[in-house]
């Protein structure tokens, strides 16, 4: 199986995981544990370096983080100030600070991924500029802030705003709307990729209207929190507050459905019989959850999850019940995990063998499938629901294909999504044979002035040499809707963000970026059985994609050097996991 080298007596397994059932039998008896040192030395693993602070004025402070000659280029240090986290990096003899709290869930930026003139954050990848603390990739909206910092006799000196200092956060400056611009932008959908792109027009002086067209009733949210806190409000997870939204001139029309887009006649018709006209439209309309012909699907208590009413109704209506949960991939298994300790029993329900295996391959997946049972969740592989059964109206049992009989007062069917992109069919706009929009890398549709963004979109990605995709994920919607800012505000960029998503499950955070489709081998790193590993999944002999557990910043790491048009062979990472990491240096 593995072979042991004598420097760092680690063995190594290259998984032959090829892209067919008879492999889905494949385990690997033997992996690589991992070394006792950190994975990269642009990681900091010191201690944070505490300073007095000075007052100089009524809301400045200042303090010194030590003498330049303490410092090397490409050294992050974090820094105390007044009881707040900096993060000091030394660049090109220069010396930048920013807040040391990455904006999205205030993970430690100094324990990520730096790399020249940025550094990424170690637990979902969001990416700030050193030099300004602006956010350049995604997720969360906001930026950090940034301190001025100044050498004084041979010390280096941070002087910080003390309201910047507590807030950890900071808003890009935004333009208003003005009388005398008549131009209108209307934004379809209410999630972040539409967010992101109303910010990005008015951060980059568009003083036009923007309206943000939302059929669901309440302000954009943080979507993938519904299936890992099923209670939660959505005023809990507003992405933005009214009063942000009406500070920056930005309309929210609620319970409002798009039933038609005109784009010769630059207008949409809503559900309500009105119309809106439009310079620039932006459709971002996300998925809508894959319905099933299940006789019995219609009973009380069957549920597809994609609203905080949804996750509210089945978290109350679960307590103490039998619930039987279609499908073992992300969706399916983040409810499991709510529900344990929670519900009666946990049933999952999955059509492959085992779970996440299409996403993280065999071995990986087993462990979460293990993680769940050592729970109480049980599972049934390579079935799925042929009918429900009730009384009165209300879910009593599932019936499998084959032919075991559940008790089940609760069933969600998280047996996927479809692209929300009916309406579009008689637009013009070009669809692809599954109903996504197709764009280019500005976020543009084949008709002039539309773009569309998230869910809904096949767009080119670099990684994978421009073949056009469809990416699901929270992070990349929130880029789409800044290209497509750009696009409007006649700035255009490209799309080169690299995909990166995480699940948490019973405390666990499994982090991934890159893009897997069609991976021929995974070469497995540490021990999954002990929750450490990092696990490469590659490509004609290329690594597409990372995944790792208590192995950070690696998977951000990872997406950095690609984000940057780095490659990682399979050659390399055999031996040593890490290898290439110093490889980020030199970019």
């Amino acid at each position: 199986m593995g072979q042991k080298h004598s420097k760092e007596e680690h063995s190594v397994q290259v998984v032959n995981i090829k892209r067919r059932e008879e492999s889905l039998n494949v385990y690997p008896d033997s992996i690589v544990n991992p070394p006792d040192r950190p994975v990269s030395s642009a990681v900091d693993s010191s201690s944070p370096t505490k300073a007095e602070a000075t007052k100089v004025s009524d809301n400045m402070i200042e303090v010194v983080a030590g003498d330049v000659s303490d410092f090397t280029d490409g050294e992050t240090k974090e820094v105390d100030v007044a009881e707040q986290k900096v993060l000091l990096v030394k660049e090109d003899g220069q010396f930048y600070a920013i807040g040391n709290k990455c904006s999205h869930y205030g993970a430690p930026l100094n324990k990520g991924a730096y790399c020249k003139g940025v550094v990424r954050c170690p637990w979902h990848g969001a990416c700030f500029n050193i030099k300004t603390g602006d956010i350049e990739d995604f997720p969360g909206l906001d930026s950090v802030p940034k301190f001025p910092v100044e050498i004084r006799d041979g010390k280096v000196v941070i002087k910080a705003d003390q309201a910047a200092l507590a807030s950890a956060k900071r808003v890009k400056p935004m333009v208003k709307k003005a009388a005398d611009n008549n131009k209108s932008v209307v934004l379809i959908g209410g999630g972040p990729a539409n967010v992101v792109c109303a910010e990005t027009l008015r951060q980059e002086g568009f003083t036009g209207k923007i309206v943000i067209v939302s059929k669901e009733n309440c302000l954009p949210y943080d979507r993938i929190k519904l299936s890992k806190a099923m209670s939660i409000k959505p005023e809990e997870i507003a992405l933005r507050s009214h009063q942000f939204y009406d500070e920056h001139d930005i309309e929210i029309l609620l319970s409002k459905e798009v039933t038609k887009v005109l784009p010769e006649d630059k207008k949409i018709e809503l559900n309500d019989g009105s119309e809106l006209k439009y310079d620039s439209l932006v459709i971002a309309t996300g998925g809508q959850p894959r319905q099933l012909p299940i006789p019995g699907s219609d009973l009380k208590n069957v549920y597809s999850l994609r609203t905080p009413h949804d996750a509210n109704s089945i978290a109350e209506n679960a307590q103490g019940k039998n619930v039987v949960i279609m499908g073992s991939s992300f969706i399916g298994l983040e409810v499991a995990n709510f529900m344990v300790g929670k519900a009666a029993t946990v049933t999952v329900i999955g059509q492959s063998a085992v779970p996440l295996s299409h996403v993280f391959g065999p071995h990986i997946g087993q462990w979460f499938g293990k993680m769940h049972e050592s729970k109480g969740v049980k599972f049934y592989f390579e079935t799925s629901v042929k009918e429900f059964n009730g009384e009165d109206g209300q879910l009593k049992e599932a019936v499998l294909a084959n032919g075991t009989v559940l008790p089940a007062d609760v069933c969600i069917m998280g047996v996927g999504v479809v692209p929300a992109t009916g309406f579009l069919k008689e637009s013009g706009i070009e669809l692809t044979a599954r109903g996504f929009v197709t764009v280019n890398k500005n976020m543009k549709t084949n008709i002039e002035d539309v773009y569309a963004a998230g869910d809904i979109v096949e767009f080119p990605l670099f990684t994978a040499d421009g073949q056009q995709v469809n990416i699901q994920h929270w992070q990349m919607a929130h880029q789409h809707g800044r290209i497509a800012g750009l696009s409007i505000a006649g700035k255009p960029q490209d799309i080169r963000s690299v995909p990166y998503f995480w699940t948490v499950q019973y405390g666990k955070s499994i982090r991934y970026t890159g893009y897997g489709f069609g991976y021929d081998d995974i070469v497995l790193h540490g021990d999954v059985e002990e929750n450490k590993f990092v696990a490469y999944y590659t490509k004609n002999d290329q690594v597409v994609a990372v995944a790792s557990l208590g192995w950070d910043p690696i998977v951000s790491q990872a997406a950095e050097l690609m984000s940057k048009g780095g490659t990682i062979s399979k050659e390399e990472i055999k031996e040593q996991p890490d290898s290439w990491v110093s490889r980020l240096k030199s970019y």
